[in-house]
């Protein structure tokens, strides 16, 4: 039986993949972080998430933004969190935090998913992430699924 394996779809679940909740005061609160963001705002937090990963000396030679720019996204940032923590959300950060001092980077990780997500969704992103597929040697990888070397 053939397989076939979309490495694709496996790598874009890395990213967007949404855990179930439990209803900790920490779920809650990532929550009701997620629920307060519109569209532009996810949009704008993965900018600067690319703004920031672009800043790592491997990737940087490929990226030009400008000073400006990144200054700009970080401003925005800071008063949408900011935003996000006192106006939106005070009381379950509050209970959050007094069941579990991680509460504020366990929601942020789902907030940056979520942003995430609003990226790797559009059709040219995923057009372009799954070009590498035409150069998987599917014959090397069905040799391994199927028992061999």
């Amino acid at each position: 039986m053939k397989r076939n394996i979309s490495i694709i779809t496996i790598f874009i679940s890395l990213f967007v993949g949404m855990p179930v909740f439990a209803n900790s005061s920490t779920d809650i609160f990532s929550g009701c972080l997620v629920d307060t963001l519109n569209g532009k705002e996810r949009k704008s937090l993965a900018k600067w998430v690319f703004f920031s990963i672009s800043a790592h000396p491997e990737l940087k030679i490929y990226v030009k933004t400008s000073k400006d720019d990144i200054e700009k996204s970080n401003k925005y940032v800071g008063k949408l969190i900011t935003r996000m923590l006192t106006v939106d959300c005070p009381s379950e950060l509050k209970a959050a935090i007094k069941s579990d001092p991680q509460a504020i980077r366990k929601a942020f990780e789902l907030v940056g998913k979520v942003a995430m997500q609003e990226l790797m969704t559009n059709k040219d992103v995923m057009q372009t992430i799954s070009n590498y597929n035409q150069y998987i040697d599917r014959a090397k990888v069905n040799t391994v699924l199927s028992g061999g070397k």
